[in-house]
């Protein structure tokens, strides 16, 4: 138990004599509770919770800590309870162990289903425990330092799993070293030969650069004495995943990548940092675009430093890091920097906050998760966020992830603004909202009080917050929508076999519910509405017990299209029906009623999987359409402002508009709303009678 006394004293360190007894005796309950149980390797089981707590030592993390860390596998794979541990050690270390096991042998239908409902439980627990990570950090740090012994599969999928998911976590909360050393190890397990080919490259580069590498050294600290500044210099060598993936992102054989060292200049404080900045750069010029200021702005993991990329001698780029003590410490530890200072700084505090205030957004948008591989996608797009810094109005700072959009920005601010967002202002000019976000823009969302989330949002979102909100928010009014279009068919169908809708007993229901295993009136309504059950066949359950009198006036369903149903009725963009076209209905599953005009070419060509269903207009439709109208006119200036004009006193909006060149002729392809096909027959006469226009031709089925 060498290991044990080796712990001992680490801990004997920074905590007082009683908490180092407590600890002791958690040793011991460790090793009788796993007594006569061994690892893959063949050792002991309890040297793998030793190596654990061994881990969280030089975080200074507390006792409730290190003895849950001793304990963390206790209740899973023996037969002590967690009133037992609560009992002996309190009940603070029960539940930190209780956070950390995993779910008790529940049946799953997918590994992924158990995955999933593994994390989440552990996020759960996380949120209301930053501890429980922490120690979940380091278990997965040594079981990867002793993956070797399990099967390739297994070993493959452990390190797929830590480097999609755990090491991105161990970034997010800081964790600088626990990240590396879990990202080289998942690249061990998943790419052997690489890492191999890789580590003996660095091995001979090391001897070959070592000349060149003290001589910057040397260089760096004569500078910073020059200018009279106080720092302690260190050059550092970049982890071998960090390397290979700059290989495969710039495509360079491993002698081409010649930054594979770093320096780090720890100064004293912030206004050191700066002047240090200068006086590197007056000593090697800076690669322009290569600089980056994480003190002014901070990432949102807290991590602070200056970043610069120099060009060093022998035109070899040198990448600087420059910071204070106080950010070194909490570059390594992140959120775990807390434990390391006895009072803490207030940056600390706002770390704490930041991590808990990002949980819990995390966990709020995964429980609209409705399957494990929705939660799972959520997961990962919010642990590889790579940030863009942009202001709101008031100067506030937002972090978002590299590639975000307003709409994103809208959801970060407030669900409510981003479910309102109508229109954004980037750097005061108004832009699309699908406009991506860069660095230092200024951003102002533009809000209506009966917006609503658009469906097209989901193709160019990229946070989990947008991305979740606007599903939730299109699945609820999907379903209620498509369970009144369901109950529209229903009804009609009820009313072909001959039976009242109020001729169905609350019975009646009652079996249908039992027999199909669905729990409510609501959900089987809405499946009807999104054609996921046909009307008829409920029908003739419901109908069952029901004496059926076959109505002779109608043989098939019809539906009046009202243009109010929402989601629940979609309007093919192959055809644009608008109101007064022949039309039809095809019930897509999982889509809905579909419309389409009669002569719609896709109908005709057997482009849809679905039941036809016969529909009419509702005569008193008081929404608008969208309709495609092309314009052939004469190349003449003004032409179309007259056309505009045209279009407005008709009482129409244009919604798009583009041209393209045809010779002395120019065609105008217009996107209008209109209310009917009498309103458009009206706005195609007033742009007849302007002399330059040449053509009209209404744009359907494709041409």
């Amino acid at each position: 138990m060498a290991d044990a006394e080796l712990l001992i004293k680490e801990v004997a360190d920074y905590l007082k004599p009683q908490d180092v007894e407590h600890i002791r005796a958690a040793i011991e309950f460790s090793r009788i509770a796993h007594q006569g149980q061994t690892r893959q390797s063949g050792d002991p089981y309890v040297t793998h919770p030793i190596a654990v707590a061994r881990i969280l030592a030089p975080l200074r993390l507390d006792t409730q800590s290190i003895i849950a860390a001793l304990l963390h596998d206790v209740v899973e794979d023996t037969e002590i309870t967690s009133e037992q541990i609560a009992e002996k050690f309190g009940k603070p270390v029960a539940d930190l162990v209780e956070g950390l096991s995993k779910l008790e042998r529940v049946h799953f239908e997918t590994r992924e289903d158990a995955q999933a409902e593994n994390f989440r439980k552990m996020l759960l627990a996380m949120a209301r425990d930053v501890r429980v990570i922490l120690i979940k950090l380091a278990d997965r740090l040594h079981n990867m330092r002793t993956l070797g012994s399990m099967t390739p599969e297994k070993c493959e999928r452990i390190a797929r799993e830590t480097m999609e998911i755990y090491a991105p976590i161990a970034n997010r909360l800081g964790l600088n070293e626990i990240y590396l050393e879990l990202q080289d190890l998942s690249f061990k397990h998943l790419h052997p030969n690489r890492y191999a080919v890789l580590s003996k490259a660095l091995k001979v580069a090391r001897g070959n650069r070592r000349e060149v590498v003290g001589k910057i050294l040397e260089a760096i600290r004569q500078q910073l004495e020059k200018k009279n500044i106080k720092a302690e210099v260190t050059g550092r060598e970049k982890n071998i995943y960090s390397i290979y993936k700059k290989m495969q992102k710039k495509s360079l054989a491993f002698s081409e990548v010649l930054d594979i060292y770093g320096f780090r200049v720890l100064v004293e404080d912030s206004g050191s940092c700066y002047l240090a900045l200068g006086a590197l750069h007056a000593l090697y010029k800076p690669i322009p675009g290569k600089i980056k200021d994480y003190i002014a702005i901070p990432k949102a993991n807290g991590y602070q430093s200056l970043h610069s990329t120099l060009f060093g001698p022998f035109g070899t780029p040198i990448e600087v890091q420059i910071r204070t003590n106080e950010m070194h410490r909490i570059a390594d530890a992140g959120v775990a920097s807390h434990w390391l200072y006895k009072s803490g700084p207030s940056t600390i505090n706002e770390l704490h906050q930041k991590t808990h205030q990002w949980l819990q957004e995390l966990l709020e948008s995964l429980n609209d998760s409705s399957t494990s591989a929705e939660f799972m996608e959520h997961l990962k797009v919010d642990l590889f966020p790579d940030a863009v810094y942009v202001f709101t109005p008031k100067g506030k700072i937002l972090s978002l992830p590299r590639g975000a959009t307003a709409v994103d920005f809208a959801y970060n601010v407030h669900t409510n603004i981003g479910d309102r967002c109508i229109a954004v202002k980037i750097n005061h000019e108004l832009v699309p909202l699908r406009s991506e976000l860069r660095n230092g823009d200024r951003v102002e969302i533009i809000t209506a009080p009966n917006a609503k989330p658009n469906p097209a949002w989901l193709t160019y979102v990229t946070t989990n917050k947008a991305r979740s909100h606007i599903r939730h928010f299109l699945k609820t009014m999907q379903s209620g929508e498509s369970a009144l279009l369901g109950e529209r068919l229903l009804n009609q169908a009820l009313h072909t076999l001959g039976v009242k809708s109020t001729d169905i007993q609350d019975n009646c229901w009652d079996k249908l519910l039992k027999d199909t295993g669905v729990k409510s009136r609501q959900e089987i309504l809405a499946d009807i509405g999104l054609g996921r059950r046909l009307n008829m066949v409920v029908a003739r359950q419901l109908a069952g017990n029901v004496e059926v009198t076959p109505s002779e006036t109608i043989v098939n369903p019809v539906i009046t299209i009202q243009g109010t149903e929402g989601m629940a009725v979609q309007f093919a963009t192959c055809c644009r029906p608008i109101p007064g076209d022949p039309i039809i209905g095809v019930i897509k599953s999982g889509q809905g009623l579909v419309v389409h005009t009669h002569d719609c070419p896709v109908l005709r060509k057997g482009h849809h999987n679905g039941q036809w269903l016969d529909v009419v207009w509702d005569k008193n439709i008081t929404r608008t359409f969208a309709v495609s109208l092309k314009l052939l006119v004469a190349n003449q200036r003004g032409v179309l402002a007259k056309i505009a004009a045209a279009i407005a006193e008709a009482e129409s909006n244009i919604e798009n508009v583009s041209f393209a060149s045809e010779g002395e002729y120019t065609a105008l392809n217009f996107t209008l709303e209109v209310n009917n096909r009498q309103h458009l027959a009206s706005i195609m006469r007033s742009m007849r009678i302007i002399p330059e226009v040449i053509r009209i031709l209404r744009i359907q089925n494709g041409g």
